[in-house]
């Protein structure tokens, strides 16, 4: 994960032949220099895939996709959103709920309770390996574990802790939106989510998008290990919390 946190995402995913990066909510320049530094360059990305709309998913997008000149996948009612300017994009348009390929790496794509035009969420298949990309939704559907069955990583968000939220500096419309259901995960809600629905077959679980104001790693991690313990995972799924201010480790497998 290059960048996860409420002000910018992008995740960029590798197999032997193919390179994907997921969202572009970082500047050209950051984005180029943190592929750089995992020893990638971004002239090999083969795709740039969209989640949805929102400037800290997409506002490096343009930038990045007209010095590269890669096909951008986004869904058909997502497109027109992007201020593409006067740049002629190379889109290829899917509908959400599709399964499309890019290179040897199968995409999964999933509509996400979130209040943007035409949000989904990912999951990437590849030499047997499942990774599943889920953030900025206000809760977990059925249809989303679905998705998550069999995956081997899961990025999942983990926005804000209620009480700081509550207590914060966000006016209360905007407290209310992020508390709804098309707003985004609280703490409380990924730990339930974790005891009664974490899949046995996830060995990684990535916790992201952490609200800079409402919102500490070390109140996820304890919380999510609490839950981990709760269910009795703990010796079987590593937990991971992505720091809001720097990219992640690289996860191989």
């Amino acid at each position: 994960m290059l960048a996860s946190s409420s002000s910018g995402n992008s995740t960029f995913i590798r197999t032997e032949r193919t390179r994907i990066l997921v969202d572009a909510g970082l500047s050209k320049r950051d984005i180029l220099a943190r592929l750089a530094a995992i020893d990638e360059q971004a002239e090999n990305l083969d795709a740039i895939l969209v989640t949805h709309e929102h400037s800290d998913h997409v506002s490096g997008l343009v930038s990045l996709a007209r010095h590269l000149n890669v096909p951008v996948y986004i869904t058909r009612l997502t497109a027109p959103a992007i201020p593409w300017g006067e740049f002629t994009p190379k889109l290829d348009c899917f509908q959400a709920g599709t399964t499309f390929s890019v290179g040897d790496i199968d995409v999964d794509s999933f509509t996400v309770p979130h209040d943007a035009i035409d949000p989904v969420g990912f999951c990437f298949r590849a030499a047997g390996i499942k990774v599943g990309v889920v953030t900025d939704l206000g809760y977990v559907p059925d249809s989303i574990k679905f998705h998550l069955r069999g995956a081997d990583l899961l990025v999942l968000e983990s926005n804000h802790d209620l009480e700081m939220l509550k207590v914060g500096p966000y006016p209360w419309s905007v407290k209310q939106r992020v508390m709804g259901r098309k707003g985004h995960l609280s703490n409380e809600v990924v730990s339930d989510f974790i005891r009664c629905d974490l899949d046995t077959s996830i060995s990684t679980l990535v916790l992201g998008h952490l609200s800079e104001h409402n919102n500490h790693p070390e109140i996820v991690r304890a919380m999510a290990a609490r839950a981990l313990d709760g269910a009795r995972r703990s010796l079987f799924t590593r937990l991971v919390v992505a720091n809001p201010k720097e990219q992640t480790e690289v996860f191989s497998y």
